[in-house]
């Protein structure tokens, strides 16, 4: 059978290497590939593997033996999932190879941040060594309180190693979440958004980007946090108002922020939304990196390689997320 895997940077070696060894004809292609040369290559495809290409209905309508469609991991907001479902064309994704990972990145840059790593770091190679002046004057997280949007997996874990690892008071906010829940992993529960923000001293965002969440944290939020607040995001760019941010950021709304991911993706140092931010001690910016440890890839090969050979073989696909959009699908069994 014809496979295709898009944004090939992200090696796959172990799915590579089993899909050929099958006697599949595996086509790989180039992260930013443009929609024409998708088009042409899905052509004769069966299954269709992805990570962050657009997989658009112009492209789901010109493969007209595909089968399945695997994101090799979680975000599934670049696929037009009603063009697939219409077509019944599996979608799935592998959403727990990285939960732990990327909470302990959440976590990494939250604690990066208030100790002023980063720009002790650059101050030790350019002057060889920092005295304790105010300009290092750094912060703990014991006592402090951090805020979770959205308390999925990933947001339980980043409140269990802040509230029980660090001793931090956790607070969260997840509609979707019975209170109850949260109260029973030791965080108590916010009504709304604004109440987290204006109590929060690091805000860290871990929703799902959908219809609702797109913009969540725009200017009112990000004026609603306290001018010493740190914003973490290691979700979706496009969740926070990018431009609402840099201008947070340069007028001193609130103190700094750690971003591994952005709205346009991959960045530039120049011409981009974000560009104001690179130079900015306050800031730490990572290339949607927080999940690329050599034991969540494992993980992630392991599982895709799964959902690969139960389409290929033509039986009912594991869909372990619960987002509503991979929900009822024709070829599928949940959990």
């Amino acid at each position: 059978m014809k496979i295709v895997r898009t944004d090939a940077e992200l090696q796959t070696p172990i799915v590579d290497a089993a899909l050929r060894k099958a006697g599949h004809d595996l086509i790989t292609l180039p992260d930013g590939v443009d929609e024409q040369t998708l088009i042409a290559a899905v052509a004769e495809a069966e299954l269709l593997l992805m990570c962050y290409a657009p997989v658009t209905a112009r492209v789901i309508d010109a493969a007209p033996k595909l089968r399945g469609i695997v994101k090799y991991g979680v975000g599934i907001d670049a696929i037009d999932i009603p063009a697939a479902k219409a077509r019944g064309i599996t979608v799935v994704n592998i959403p727990e190879y990285a939960e732990e990972t990327v909470a302990e990145g959440a976590f990494a840059l939250m604690i990066a941040l208030p100790k002023k790593l980063i720009p002790l770091a650059r101050e030790m190679r350019s002057a060889g060594w920092a005295w304790p002046e105010p300009a290092w004057l750094g912060h703990d997280i014991a006592g402090k309180t951090v805020g979770i949007v959205g308390f999925g997996k990933i947001g339980r874990s980043m409140a269990r190693m802040c509230g029980q690892g660090f001793r931090a008071n956790v607070i969260a906010y997840s509609p979707h979440t019975p209170p109850g829940d949260m109260e029973a992993a030791g965080v108590r529960h916010c009504d709304t958004l604004h109440d987290l923000l204006t109590q929060s001293d690091v805000v860290s965002i871990h929703s799902v980007l959908n219809a609702g969440t797109h913009h969540l944290i725009g200017e009112a939020e990000l004026r609603a946090m306290q001018p010493h607040a740190h914003l973490i995001n290691v979700s979706r760019g496009a969740i926070v108002d990018e431009a609402a941010l840099v201008r947070a950021l340069q007028e001193g709304w609130i103190a700094g922020a750690g971003l591994d991911v952005f709205s346009d993706e991959p960045l530039r140092r120049e011409g981009h939304m974000i560009s104001p931010l690179y130079d900015m001690d306050n800031v730490i910016l990572s290339p949607h990196l927080t999940f690329y440890t050599a034991e969540a890839m494992e993980r992630l090969e392991r599982e895709t390689l799964e959902r690969c050979n139960e389409l290929l073989e033509g039986r009912p696909v594991l869909v372990k997320s619960a987002d509503p959009r991979l929900q009822r699908q024709t070829g599928a069994r949940y959990l």
